[in-house]
């Protein structure tokens, strides 16, 4: 669900780092998966960011496999058609990664899966990729 461009660049990254450095950043991603995910979240947004590496792709995807049902991978195009499609006025999608936007997105999802057939939501991603090929395009 990564891009093929992002996955060499964060593995780069990754080996680049100090212990300090790796130290903190599986601090962030502990956080993000055990509890305490505003705090992670963000932490993991500003040591990504230093690199310019702080997508939404990279920041979502780990919580999206460890709870498939409940966190979201944000897709920048099609997280921008679910807000434009259904409308939400009060949520602007902008490409560095927020708490606050991915906690609103997230309930925005889980609850339009509560609305349709569970063979259209299995997990959040399979959702999603319902959301992206049957919305029209924006």
């Amino acid at each position: 669900m990564v891009s093929l461009f992002e996955k060499p660049k964060f593995r780069d990254f990754v080996r680049g780092l100090d212990l300090s450095g790796q130290a903190f950043l599986v601090k962030s991603m502990t956080q993000i998966l055990q509890g305490k995910q505003q705090q992670g979240f963000g932490a993991m947004v500003d040591i990504l960011q230093t690199k310019k590496l702080a997508k939404w792709s990279l920041i979502s995807i780990i919580p999206a496999y460890d709870a498939p049902n409940t966190e979201v991978f944000v897709k920048p195009t099609t997280a921008k058609n679910v807000i434009n499609y259904f409308e939400v006025e009060d949520l602007i999608y902008k490409p560095l990664p927020s708490w606050d936007f991915y906690q609103r997105y997230r309930d925005i999802i889980n609850n339009a899966k509560t609305k349709v057939g569970s063979s259209l939501s299995p997990s959040n991603a399979a959702f999603s990729g319902f959301l992206m090929l049957s919305m029209p395009k924006q």
